[in-house]
Parts: structure tokens; sequence; C-alpha cells
């Protein structure tokens, strides 16, 4: 399927994007006054429907923000919340800062990685939780902090892991 649009060159995106999410980016790009100003929320849209954005998809969001695939590649790279690899169906961010690291981050990073079988970086075998690590999540009054999905946790103690985990069916 060919695009054309009155402001935007001629993309082929049949497969890789779609037509909603075109139509969703194309908002986005009319909303700001340069095109690669949409570049984050184009890559947000995009990955909201399979958890990840896949080569094929940066190039195509490339080609409609009318910027080089090298440009966006920066942007999503630069952002730990947009995924370039696939991740489970729920993403555990575990905050590794220096306030939370005093709380004991250290040792509930040990608990999540012994209680779901992974290390950082790794999925478990269900596809159901991605752990990673992250710098800091802007809670450091209540750490240890963690993040599963959009929901911020704060105070996790180890004994209250297993509870955690079982609202995140």
């Amino acid at each position: 399927m060919m695009i054309l649009t009155d402001k935007k060159p001629r993309v082929n995106v049949e497969g890789i994007l779609t037509a909603d999410e075109i139509h969703e980016i194309e908002h986005h790009i009319d909303h700001y006054p340069y095109p690669r100003a949409a570049s984050l929320d184009a890559l947000k849209c995009v990955q909201r429907r399979n958890g990840w954005v896949d080569d094929a998809q940066l190039n195509a969001i490339a080609q409609l923000l009318t910027i080089s695939v090298a440009d966006l590649e920066g942007v999503a790279t630069f952002y730990n919340r947009i995924y370039r690899q696939p991740v489970g169906r729920h993403v555990i961010l575990l905050c590794d800062s220096i306030a939370c690291f005093l709380m004991g981050a250290e040792t509930l990073a040990e608990a999540f990685q012994r209680e779901l079988g992974i290390q950082f970086g790794q999925t478990t075998a269900d596809n159901r939780f991605t752990l990673l690590p992250i710098c800091c999540l802007g809670n450091c009054d209540k750490g240890p902090t963690l993040m599963i999905d959009e929901d911020t946790h704060g105070l996790v103690e180890v004994t209250s892991i297993k509870q955690l985990l079982e609202k995140y069916v």
C-alpha cells in the first residue's frame, strides 16, 4: 500500500504499520512545527501494539517523519521506556540509583531474579515478565522503588514480591 499525503513523501508501509498507526503518527506530525518533533510520540504509538519497535517499524516511522533511521534510533535508544527488543507482557523496571541502593535495591534485585528465574535484561519463559534496571524513577523517598508497566511501587520488600507479581497475570 502506498500512502500519499499533501505534506509527506510516498512511503511504502504495507504490513509494517497499521492504518491507525499511520493516522495517529500523521496527527502528531501535524501538531508540531517540525516532523522530527513527533519522534517520541510516533515510537510510543507503534510500541503500544506489540510492546516494542522492530527495525522495519523504525524505518517506516523514520520515513513518515522524514528523518534518518539513525536519528530515530538515537531517540529510541535514549529513552529507556522505548524497547528495541521483544519484552514480556509486563516490564519490571527496578531502580538501581544510589538512593534505592542504600535502601536495599540490590537485595531486592537478587530476590526478583531468584523468583522469576531470570537475570536483568531477560524475559521469563512464559513471556510474562521482563526484568530491567533503570537509573532512577524519581521516587527516592520511597526506595527501593520499581515500576511494573505504568504502576510505580515504593518501599518494596523482598517478602512482598510474590504478592506483587500475582497482580500481573
